[in-house]
């Protein structure tokens, strides 16, 4: 198959199963003979790309299709909209771009399709670049141009102001790198590095986490060095800082209630004993086996539980209980773009309620003391700051203490780790790091 008809498939499915973009890619890559197996980079590319800028792609189709594009059979949107993101953003000539569009429909059968996608092609082809809305209308325009919904443009303008929403918008459309974490239960991050080196991977480390190292983008991770011999697990620089934020003790006791796809849990058991509890037992069996190929499953149990549910008192006590609650995402709309088309404002206060309940029953795990840690892959106040400062009223037993010694070029926000998407790039989180007093 060519790589624009495996691109058009791939999307298509995306749309009809409302199923992650990374996955169904990943799927179809490993089960696809490609014509050229170099044409794996072009069809992730086609794929992330026309899903970022699938907003200012779609504004820009209306305006020459007679059909409504929402009404548009799932593998005819798809071919339109990688037709016009190859003219717009990869600076494919006009022709080329509405030619290979069309083959690619061709070979998949699809000939009722092509003369309709050849002529809205044809015509996106006479134009330079997306057209926009006026700019008098900053947010509409915004969204458009940087292909994020509006709720969210002006939800984003509230909370941090337009310079930083526009530069967070920027970022979420630009690739993001592959970044892994050196598992220091088995090598150091400058010894892994020279490995790296030596074996022909121009890996650099990352300017924030002392563990991190961002290595060039890949087929297939496993095909990496040292992916079979456990040295280390792919992990955003922010998630990083996660764990550092932390600062578990060693020899710590670690709860984590909501712990896949595994991150952070297994970061954890390279020095300490680390329960992984989750509400679905087959994350739990990948977590387990991601925990045996880094060589720490001795210090990692896993355990399905509802969070938001007491826990019994066979789980025994903890020193630190991590709760990575579940979040809208919204710091992670790079890797994951289709996000920002299926989130509704609606899920902030769902969400944040979910979240309440989790840290309610998680809290009582935690004894004089000890720590509890919040962490949300998401930059809205309303998951981070909000949900602890509504926490710390309620629970007076309770006071942040952000780790001592922290590194002052660390992102935080009023004692807080913050990290938002923008030209440091990182990945939004947020982190809070709570003691119990009493």
């Amino acid at each position: 198959m060519n790589a624009r008809a495996l691109a058009i498939q791939i999307l298509a499915r995306v749309r009809a199963t409302d199923a992650y973009l990374n996955l169904v890619l990943d799927a179809q890559l490993d089960a696809t003979a490609l014509d050229d197996p170099r044409d794996a980079g072009l069809v992730t590319e086609l794929c992330y790309g026309a899903t970022r800028r699938q907003m200012s792609l779609d504004f820009a189709l209306a305006q020459f299709s007679n059909q409504p594009l929402e009404k548009l059979e799932d593998r005819v949107l798809a071919a339109l909209r990688i037709g016009a993101y190859q003219h717009f953003y990869m600076r494919v000539p006009a022709r080329a771009a509405v030619s290979e569009t069309v083959e690619a429909l061709k070979s998949l059968k699809l000939y009722r399709a092509t003369g309709f996608v050849n002529a809205v092609l044809r015509k996106i082809a006479t134009l330079e670049r997306p057209p926009l809305p006026p700019e008098a209308d900053e947010v509409k325009h915004l969204a458009i141009r940087e292909s994020h919904p509006e709720w969210l443009v002006h939800r984003w303008i509230r909370q941090f102001g337009r310079e930083r929403t526009i530069a967070m918008l920027e970022a979420d459309n630009a690739a993001a790198p592959l970044v892994i974490r050196a598992n220091s239960a088995k090598v150091g991050r400058d010894e892994l590095l020279a490995q790296l080196r030596e074996a022909g991977v121009a890996a650099e480390p990352t300017k924030l986490s002392p563990v991190g190292i961002v290595v060039p983008p890949v087929g297939r991770v496993e095909d990496l060095y040292g992916y079979a011999e456990g040295l280390w697990q792919v992990q955003d620089e922010a998630a990083q800082l996660v764990g550092l934020y932390a600062a578990v003790p060693e020899g710590a006791r670690v709860l984590d209630a909501c712990a896949a796809p595994g991150g952070k849990a297994c970061h954890f058991a390279e020095r300490n004993e680390v329960l992984a509890v989750d509400l679905h037992a087959h994350k739990l069996r990948k977590i387990e086996s991601e925990a045996r190929r880094l060589g720490v499953e001795s210090r990692l149990q896993a355990k399905a539980h509802d969070a938001t549910k007491p826990f019994p008192e066979s789980i025994g006590e903890f020193h630190v209980v991590v709760v990575d609650a579940p979040c809208t995402g919204l710091g992670t709309l790079r890797r994951h773009p289709e996000l920002r088309y299926r989130r509704r404002p609606e899920d902030l206060g769902r969400l944040a309620a979910l979240q309440r309940s989790i840290l309610e029953a998680c809290q009582e795990q935690v004894p004089p003391g000890g720590l509890l840690v919040y962490a949300v892959c998401s930059v809205d106040f309303q998951e981070g700051p909000d949900q602890i400062e509504m926490f710390l009223r309620s629970h007076p037993e309770f006071t942040s203490e952000p780790p001592p010694g922290l590194a002052p070029e660390i992102p935080t926000w009023q004692g807080y780790l913050r990290t938002l998407p923008g030209p440091e790039g990182l990945d939004g989180f947020f982190c809070a790091r709570l003691r119990r007093l009493y």
